[in-house]
Order: C-alpha cells, then structure tokens, then sequence
C-alpha cells in the first residue's frame, strides 16, 4: 500500500533573480548617461530607410509594369487572367531592360498556343522601360488549379 507523506514548512526561499553585469567600461555610468547611449543605439536603426528594389526586381517599377501588363491578359476559357491564372511561371528583367517571361498553358492542346505566347510578348514590350521581350512556353511542371492564386479561386467559386 502506497503511503503520502506530507512536510510542513515554514517558508519557501525564493529563487535567484536574473542578474546582468554591466561591461565594464559602463560601471559607474549615470542613467542619462546610459539613457544617451541606448538613443545612440537605436538612432541609425530608427533612421534608416528602405532599400529602394531595382527596376528588374520585384517592387520595382519595370518588374511591377509587366506583372501590371500581365494581369491585363485574360484566357479565353477561364475568366481570370493569365498571372493569378499561375501560368507565369517566371518574370526575368536584366539591367539593359531585356524581359524574358516563361509561361505555361492550361493545355498544351490549347486553343491560343500559338496566339498566346505572342500577345505576352506585345504586352510586355508595351511597358516603359523594356527594351525587348521574349516569351518561353514551357511545360514542365505541367499546369494545375494548386497553381491559381488565392483570387483567382475565389472568382471560380473554388473558396
């Protein structure tokens, strides 16, 4: 038979509290002193600015105009258009302004296959800044709905 025991006590030390030492060459140091330095920490931190993305980058202006451009071409079946569609597979911009898009298609028995490609390729040319264009189908990996954004779905009723 098992038998609990039960000790009294009086009081329970409490634990150690969390200590930090100050370095050394802060020892002694008043607390505007301190205050100063802590302000002296944070000031470049709090000043700095964001990072402007270079044109070709996402958030700069070249890349951004030809997702702009690419969301403005809609496939002919579905009604959403081609960027939340998931069939830009990638948008590559260089320094000189030179844009290759790779793409895909829903099927590669689709319709505009052939007309397609070439629309992007007119659209994405249109934007300021790029100097040419060139449009890679691809089919591999092969097009799925996984592919759709969040919007896309929404406007096919798959949310």
């Amino acid at each position: 038979m098992n038998r609990i025991e039960i000790e009294e006590v009086e009081g329970v030390e409490p634990p150690r509290r969390a200590r930090v030492e100050e370095a050394p060459e802060h020892v002694g140091e008043t607390p505007a002193e301190k205050l100063e330095r802590k302000r002296d920490y944070l000031d470049g931190f709090l000043s700095a600015q964001p990072v402007e993305a270079a044109p070709g980058e996402p958030g700069g202006d070249i890349y951004e105009g030809v997702v702009a451009a690419l969301k403005e071409i809609f496939d002919p079946e579905i009604p959403v258009n081609i960027y939340d569609l998931g069939l830009i597979y990638g948008v590559d911009v260089s320094a000189e302004g030179s844009v290759v898009v790779s793409m895909t298609l829903t099927t590669p028995n689709c319709p505009v296959a052939e007309s397609m490609p070439a629309e992007v390729e007119l659209r994405v040319e249109a934007v300021p800044g790029v100097r040419d264009a060139e449009v890679n189908l691809v089919w591999d990996p092969a097009w799925d709905p996984q592919k759709m954004s969040d919007d896309a779905k929404l406007e096919l009723g798959m949310l």
